[in-house]
């Protein structure tokens, strides 16, 4: 028997199916990679237990027209390098190798624009097993007085695993068991990180040296091998103790070679040395050998905190630090400071004077300081003091303090910084004094230099000069709102003349600048500050930047260019062209929105462009308006579009929508164009008039199966043909049952044979079988097995656990079977056809299982056809009963949860066939023969319930 999934409307009550055809998005996450176990916990969420290293694939099958986009999101770890940062936009996730960080919940969003988004999440558990780390771990206890000494081992295995690992401890090959040796404990210890178990060892006896084994296993899960680890357990065990060939700190001058060697001095098993760098990786120039790190050629980039540690899993590691420091000297400044008790800008004779001097180096206390006064050196006296370190200045500054200054003290004097003993460079500045060698600096923007002007994208230079005072000090420059930094993304720069040099201007630039000077290579004294304002130019920013314009040939249509910014504000010119020719039309007013307006004919059809400008540029609006109708768009949702012709044929029914079709010339119809490969054939559908929202469709025959075939679409209409859009169609099995032994919807698979969840009810059915129950779940309730009693069998079951609550509704809907072209029985316009399906109801709580005939009409009419509520023993039950169906249909399973937690109802072995049911002579037999709309006796509101849906239809034609 066949089951025909074409399409036809009855006569009886005319359907319209397809209006309002556009509907928001479904989705459902299947997996194709590599897993362990799928399978629903107890809040109905779908878990995906993959193996580490394995490959994972999940992929979101949407439904919803428009075609949705598919977006994917996680809240924890990350799926790929790049996944947190954004989101990955296709309907498959692949991740080869899988790591631990990648689980984590996974959520699949598909969105058309019409409604709310679907949203379906599923949860990746990754399973692994390392290696276990096993150390030991000794303590010495005086007993009685100090007569004999007790000593204890713990041996301290632990691993990171997933699931949670079992351990097991040997002594050589025989299993320790706690209940049978009184010398030892097992026990799992409190605040460890990852999976620990402690073997302790009480007042070590002779047998207790042995080799010792640690094995954990996760039960072959994934199939994950068990791992161990062996220790050696001998009188002459100890933890490790190293030494330090250098100091804590080792400083260097650039170039030099750093040899640091870390000696073992105790420990057995034989400690393993290893050096790392504080700051990441050692350096390339670096080598090891053996316990012996080489630092070849240092650089200031090599310096940092060098580590050595000594490992015997014994004990805690031994570590020791050595801090390598590479000097390095630069940028020396000096500053004046006249006499600051008297609040002098100037020097003068009669008062104190400081000159100071630093350095930027490293390291900054190992700096010595030299002064000179005309070359020789300078040497504490009463009118001149020498401080090494100058509490009142930076850090590492050294000052010289000239008091009551003389004739004899004008003079050149010179500061010498260098590290003692080293080859690094030293560094020399030269401080001149006199009476018209130093005065204060005047700060100064040049004329029209206030506002600086430049065009986006352009250079600009800002310009603060010191036009008069020695010694000139540098400029520095900086945003006055605070929390502005630098195009240099600092907060300062500095300028060696003033002029501050700006490249690739950008409006976000734009502002005001202060330039102040600099307080040290000049005199110490109140800084001197300006400000110039750089104003950014930019061409008009206009709205909208592309419009698409739809129109009817011989109608008017009016374009709109709105300037939104502008800098100047000013605009200097407007033109509109189309296809690049300039339109001759009087002179726009500049303060007005520029617009156009003319009427659409065939030969003005095209792109137009608006174009505004000033003194900066000029920015265009561009406008594609066109008589030429919308693209079709594709219905993807088509329920079982393919059929099976003779010949080893099929025909593919191609459904679609056009958007907006009044927007231009009436559509008069269709072209589809077929391709495989070189083949080629053209459809023109004549007298197809699409209408906002209404499905359309076609029939497209004499494909070959299994071949798959592009078909383009297109409108056209009186003057033009619209642009086509693409899509593949592959052959598909049809969903139905060729054979007696297929008949049965036994949920072998995750397609569930074409049935899904209804969106509109509180909660879903849950696929299950024996081997995925939650060992947690609740008990006196629920299947064991399938129907045929099988673990491995699959069923249908509804979760009436928390959150659930009384009433809350479950709905499995069964694919859309649509009528046929064969008539009934004599004396009925309807084909029959029989609904069976095993059921379970075991429980105190259960609720109701119903059983709904849903006929598809302008809106879906749902008819309750069976139904059972409360406990009906421990047992699997069939029911069996006839429909003749109005339409096209869709039978709904609905679970309703009964008041408490033991109330599950499982579902198995459905089956929909063409022809009444054949009576069974069993018990387990439920349910009745009901024939909708037809001359059997139903319930008052069955009737009126049909009668108001074909009431609708007709209503709505």
């Amino acid at each position: 028997m066949e089951l025909l999934w074409i399409l036809l409307f009855s006569s009886v009550c005319p359907l319209a199916w397809g209006q309002g055809v556009y509907a928001p998005a479904n989705a459902q996450i299947v997996h194709s990679g590599a897993a362990c176990n799928v399978k629903d916990d107890n809040i109905s969420e779908r878990i995906y237990t993959i193996k580490e290293g394995d490959t994972l694939v999940l992929q979101c099958i949407v439904k919803g027209h428009p075609r949705p986009q598919v977006r994917w999101t996680k809240t924890a770890g990350s799926a790929s390098e790049k996944f947190q940062e954004k989101p990955i936009y296709n309907e498959t996730l692949r991740i080869n190798v899988i790591k631990r960080i990648h689980g984590g919940r996974y959520y699949c969003k598909a969105d058309n624009g019409v409604g709310v988004a679907a949203i379906k999440s599923i949860r990746v558990d990754v399973q692994y097993l390392d290696i276990p780390v096993l150390t030991v771990h000794q303590t010495i206890s005086d007993v009685r007085g100090s007569y004999y000494q007790e000593k204890t081992v713990f041996l301290r295995c632990t691993v990171n695993s997933n699931p949670p690992a079992r351990f097991i401890w040997k002594r050589g090959n025989m299993l320790i068991e706690q209940s049978k040796d009184n010398g030892v404990d097992i026990y799992e210890p409190l605040y460890t990180q990852g999976e620990t178990k402690v073997l302790k060892l009480k007042n070590l006896r002779p047998k207790d040296f042995a080799d010792y084994t640690c094995q954990v296993s996760v039960r072959n899960v994934c199939n994950i091998e068990d791992k161990s680890v062996t220790f050696r357990l001998t009188n002459a065990t100890a933890p490790p103790m190293i030494r330090l060939s250098v100091n804590d700190t080792v400083v260097v001058d650039p170039g030099q070679d750093v040899m640091l060697t870390c000696e073992v001095t105790a420990g057995f098993p034989l400690p393993k040395v290893n050096w790392s760098c504080s700051a990441g990786d050692l350096p390339l120039s670096a080598k090891v050998q053996g316990a012996t790190l080489i630092l070849r050629a240092v650089t200031p980039a090599d310096a940092g905190f060098y580590n050595c540690s000594a490992v015997n899993n014994v004990g805690n590691p031994a570590r020791k630090n050595v801090n390598v420091v590479v000097r390095t000297m630069s940028n020396l400044t000096f500053q004046i400071t006249p006499d600051s008790n008297k609040d002098s800008e100037s020097i003068q004779m009669g008062r104190d004077l400081k000159l100071s001097c630093h350095v930027d180096a490293t390291p900054q206390d190992k700096v010595n300081y030299t002064w000179y006064k005309n070359g020789a050196p300078v040497f504490n006296s009463d009118s001149l003091i020498l401080l090494r370190s100058d509490p009142d200045m930076a850090p590492g500054t050294s000052s010289l303090e000239i008091v009551d200054m003389k004739f004899r003290d004008l003079a050149t004097y010179s500061c010498v910084a260098n590290f003692p003993g080293s080859r690094v460079p030293e560094l020399r500045v030269d401080v001149n004094i006199s009476q018209n060698s130093v005065s204060p600096p005047v700060l100064s923007v040049p004329p029209g230099g206030q506002v600086v002007n430049v065009r986006e994208g352009g250079i600009a230079e800002l310009v603060c000069l010191i036009v008069d005072g020695k010694p000139r000090p540098p400029i520095l420059w900086s945003r006055t709102e605070k929390d502005l930094l630098m195009p240099s993304k600092t907060p300062v720069m500095e300028t060696p003349d003033g002029r501050l040099r700006l490249r690739n201007v950008s409006r976000d630039m734009m502002g005001a600048y202060r330039c102040q000077t600099a307080p040290y290579n000049g005199l110490n004294i109140k800084r001197r500050e300006a400000q110039v304002q750089l104003n950014v130019q930019f061409p008009p920013i206009l709205d909208p930047v592309f419009q698409d314009v739809r129109a009817r040939n011989y109608q008017m249509v009016t374009l709109r260019c709105t300037v939104l910014r502008s800098n100047p504000p000013r605009l200097t010119d407007i033109r509109w062209y189309r296809n690049g020719d300039f339109i001759r039309m009087p002179m726009p007013d500049l303060k007005e929105t520029p617009e156009l307006k003319f009427k659409l004919e065939p030969t003005n059809n095209g792109s137009y462009e608006c174009r505004i400008s000033n003194s900066a540029g000029t920015s265009t609006c561009t406008f594609n308006v066109s008589a030429q109708p919308y693209s079709a768009e594709f219905y993807y949702d088509t329920p079982n579009p393919v059929r099976i012709l003779k010949g080893n044929n099929y025909s593919y029914n191609l459904q679609w929508t056009q958007r907006d079709p009044e927007a231009t010339d009436r559509i008069i119809g269709y072209w589809i164009n077929i391709r495989k490969n070189l083949l080629s054939w053209q459809i023109e559908l004549k007298d197809k008039e699409p209408e906002r929202g209404v499905l359309m469709s076609h029939t497209i025959s004499d494909l070959r199966i299994p071949l798959s075939y592009e078909v383009r679409l297109a409108p056209i209409t009186t003057y033009s043909t619209g642009d086509y859009i693409s899509r593949i169609i592959q052959y598909s099995e049809p969903y139905t049952y060729p054979r007696p032994s297929d008949r049965v919807c036994g949920f072998k698979d995750e397609r569930i044979c074409g049935f899904s969840q209804d969106r509109s009810d509180i909660f879903d059915w849950t696929r299950q079988n024996h081997l995925t129950q939650n060992p947690k779940r609740s008990a006196n309730t629920g299947p064991e097995t399938d129907r045929s009693g099988t673990k491995e069998g699959y069923y249908m079951y509804t979760e009436a656990s928390w959150p659930r609550v009384q009433g809350d509704k479950a709905r499995l809907l069964s694919p859309l079977f649509n009528v046929t072209s064969v008539r009934g029985p004599k004396g009925s316009g309807r084909v029959p056809y029989c609904v069976s399906f095993y059921y379970h109801m075991k429980g105190k709580h259960i609720g109701t299982l119903n059983v709904l005939l849903r006929v598809r009409s302008i809106a879906s009419v749902d008819s309750v056809i069976w139904t059972k509520s409360g406990p009906q023993g421990p047992d699997w039950k069939k029911a069996y009963f006839d429909i003749s169906p109005s339409g096209p249909f869709q039978i709904v399973f609905e679970g309703i949860r009964g008041q408490s937690f033991e109330g599950d109802i499982a579902i198995d072995d459905v089956s929909i066939t063409i022809g009444k049911c054949k009576q069974e002579n069993t018990v387990a037999s439920a349910g009745k023969t009901v024939l909708i709309g037809g001359s059997h006796s139903l319930p008052l509101a069955s009737w009126l319930t049909f009668g108001l849906s074909c009431l609708l239809s007709l209503l709505y034609r």
